[in-house]
Formats: structure tokens, sequence, C-alpha cells
């Protein structure tokens, strides 16, 4: 299986200021996996290292951040000499131990030599619960699932994918057949490696639903082990209530949606802890699309995603069937899985800013803005072909933006103040923009 972030990890290798690298993910989303390949493929020697019930890793990482001894307890524990030019070392669920969290300032400062890779399951709740942490001594990445244009390499689809990084639209609206048809089995196998995996070799999709019910399983023992018990039953109530929210034309989180009566400030702690375990992606409202986004962020207003479409699809139990009925799949809880399709295409890029638009009286809205470098792009979604944009005429008129993108099934269509890009084509956007 590849990964994009392979391309990251290798050019934080050969970053002259390379500094302890840590990769942030929920679980599952294949982490562990990606630290291994890439020691495997890159360097001569990995020495990889588990922290999860590992006792030794806490005298090792003991207050006295001795780096030769450190290394020596570390050549000890993987059975062969650590060279600093061709080894990697890897730090997994470093979270369990949070003193070798520290131990990486100390690398960074004194030893910045050794390639060193870390990564946790629940690092974010280790950091949010105040472990000592290398505060600009160290490098980070966010692995997210696979996206669509993974998912097609995983089918072994590498020529669709050649040729839709082309950007070359005619070519591409040939074969558009091919790629709404794993589009569709995307939107329901969702990009979690090893549902991904299961259904390359199986096509089973009673198989897939499966491992993505235990994937949810897996993620309420985290609740259970690892919350605060007096916040459990809210992260609950608060994580199954996103369909809903999503399935709302209006996608605006809304607390009486949890349950009546719910405030802003009981569940505010519940949702952190969603957001730290990367369960959960948050969109901010902004006021007016102005440079930087971030100065004209509303904190009052958010919308809510899941980490992976099809974990939607398996929290709603959405019928496999809908694969093989025709466009069926777009028609039922169409614009929930369409808004978190494109969503996850945008967020694997780490050059972009997203955040969403509404107007102050809730007579329109854009359902994602996109910050690059140097431009702002309004970005609506439709599931279907509908060419309407009303909400989007609406932004354009009333901030005087001329470069609007529409994603929708519809062909690549270029207009004067709007440009459709098939949904298919959604994660090349950044590609369509630096090439126009």
């Amino acid at each position: 299986m590849y990964r994009e972030a392979i391309k990251y990890l290798v050019k934080w290798k050969e970053k002259a200021n390379r500094k302890p690298l840590i990769i942030r993910g929920a679980r599952q989303v294949g982490k562990t996996w990606l630290m291994k390949e890439f020691g495997n493929q890159y360097y001569k020697k990995c020495a990889y290292i588990s922290m999860d019930e590992n006792k030794r890793m806490d005298t090792v990482f003991s207050d006295v951040f001795d780096i030769e001894r450190i290394i020596l307890q570390i050549e000890i524990e993987v059975g062969f000499k650590i060279t600093p030019e061709d080894t990697l070392i890897i730090l997994d669920e470093i979270q369990e131990v949070p003193r070798a969290l520290k131990a990486l300032k100390y690398f960074c400062e004194n030893a910045p030599e050794y390639h060193i890779i870390a990564a946790g399951s629940l690092l974010g709740i280790a950091l949010h619960e105040g472990t000592s942490f290398p505060v600009g001594k160290v490098n980070f990445i966010n692995l997210y699932p696979l996206s669509y244009r993974e998912f097609l390499k995983a089918n072994n689809q590498d020529s669709l994918l050649d040729l839709l990084d082309s950007n070359d639209f005619d070519s591409i609206k040939a074969f558009k057949d091919k790629y709404i048809y794993y589009l569709k089995y995307y939107y329901y196998v969702g990009g979690m490696p090893e549902v991904v995996n299961n259904f390359i070799h199986n096509h089973d999709f009673n198989e897939v639903r499966e491992i993505q019910n235990e994937i949810l399983s897996a993620y309420e023992d985290d609740l259970s082990k690892h919350a605060p018990s007096n916040i459990v039953t809210r992260i609950r109530m608060l994580w199954n209530s996103i369909p809903a929210q999503l399935a709302k034309e209006n996608k605006k989180f809304i607390y009486s949606l949890i349950r009546e009566g719910a405030r802003a400030k009981e569940y505010e702690v519940a949702m952190t802890w969603l957001l730290d375990t990367g369960l959960i992606y948050k969109v901010n409202r902004i006021n007016k699309p102005g440079f930087p986004l971030k100065a004209y962020e509303d904190f009052s207003a958010f919308k809510l995603y899941v980490l992976d479409i099809g974990i939607l699809g398996a929290m709603v139990n959405l019928n496999p069937k809908v694969i093989l009925d025709g466009n069926q799949l777009f028609k039922e809880f169409k614009g929930a899985l369409t808004e978190q399709y494109v969503l996850q295409q945008l967020i694997t890029n780490p050059e972009n800013d997203i955040y969403y638009w509404s107007a102050s009286n809730a007579t329109a809205e854009v359902d994602f803005i996109l910050q690059t470098d140097d431009l702002i792009i309004p970005i609506e979604v439709k599931a279907e072909e509908n060419l309407k944009s009303k909400s989007l005429k609406v932004f354009t008129n009333k901030y005087s933006i001329n470069n609007a993108i529409r994603t929708s099934m519809s062909d690549f269509k270029k207009q004067d103040w709007i440009t459709n890009i098939p949904l298919y084509s959604i994660e090349n956007i950044n590609k369509y923009l630096n090439d126009n």
C-alpha cells in the first residue's frame, strides 16, 4: 500500500536542519506501518520500539537525559548497533512514556545527527493533559485515512491516477465512468488502511462493514480506558450526534441535537478529547474572506466531521446495496457523504487552511473556504450534477471574488467566475490552481 506521506518523510530525511519528527493521527490510520515502511525503504537499519506496556522504556528515558546512555540501551533493546547516518529510530506509542517525549528536545539540541520518528494514537490527549513537550524542537506531519487518489493506487489503478494528476480534463472525461466506479466504492469502503486492504483482497462489503464496526468498537474501548469517567457519556453523545448534524441542510453544529437543552460549556471538554484523538475534524466559520482567514474566524460557529467517510457510513449503517444501484449512493445521505468526502481530500494537503462561510442572516452558505499561499478560494459541494450555485453567487458578488470552485459529478467546466471540478478530481485542486 502506498501513502503520499512517504514523500514528506523523504523531505524530512533530507533536511539540513532536521529535528525529531512526530506523526500525529487517529488510531488505525496506519502510522506504525508508515514508519516501518519508510525505515525499510530509506535506511539500512530500522530500530523500532513500541512504548506500549514496555516497562524497560521507563528506565531508558529516566530524568537524566544522557543521549549516549539512551542510545546504548536502545541498541540492547533492538539487538544491533545504531549508526546515525543509516539508522532510523522509531518510538511508537510514545505517549505511554512521557519522558521519552521530553527526550526529543535533547536529541534535537545535543544529537541532531540521529534520525528519530515518534507517533502515538493518543498523543494529543497526552499533550493536552500537560505532558512535558519539546516546543520548537520537533517537526510534525499529520496522517489521515487514505485519500481517493491513494485508494486508486491501492486498487492498482496507476494509469487512472496518472491521468487524474495530468489535469487533462478532456481525457479524464473519457474515463469518467471508471472514476465514478471507484468513487462509489471509496464512499462505502473509506480510507482506513485495514478496511481498504481487506476490500482489495476480498471485495466483500459485509467484511468491510465488520472491520469498520470493529474499528468503531476500538474507539469505544479507548473512551472507556482513557477518557475521564465524568465525560465519557458526553463524548459518546457528541460523537454519535455527528451524522445527524451532517444530515441537516445547514450543517452548522447545534448542541441541542445532542440532547434537548444541551449547552456548549457542557461539551467543550468532550469535543476537545475527540479532536485530540483525531476522531473528528472541526471547520470554523469565517465572517469574511480576508487575509489571513484565521483573523476572521468565528469560534462560536463550526461544523464537525468524522475522520473517515467509511466510518461515517458505518455509524449510520449505510446499506452496501446502494453501491450496486446506479447513482442511488449519491441520493441517500448525499450531502453528508459528499461534504465528508471533499473535506477528507482537502485536508490531506498541509498547505490548506479550511473554513466555511455563511451569511449573518443564514440565507447563504459556502461549504468550504480554502486559503492557499496567495489565494482565497470558495468551494461549493454538490452531490450530483446540480449546477445551481445561488449561495456561491451571493458570496462572490458580496466580496468581489472571481475564482470560485464548484465540485460535483458534472464534468470540468470553466466559466467567467466559476470553475466546476469533478468530485473525483477535487484532491488535485491545489495543482489546478497552481497551473492556472
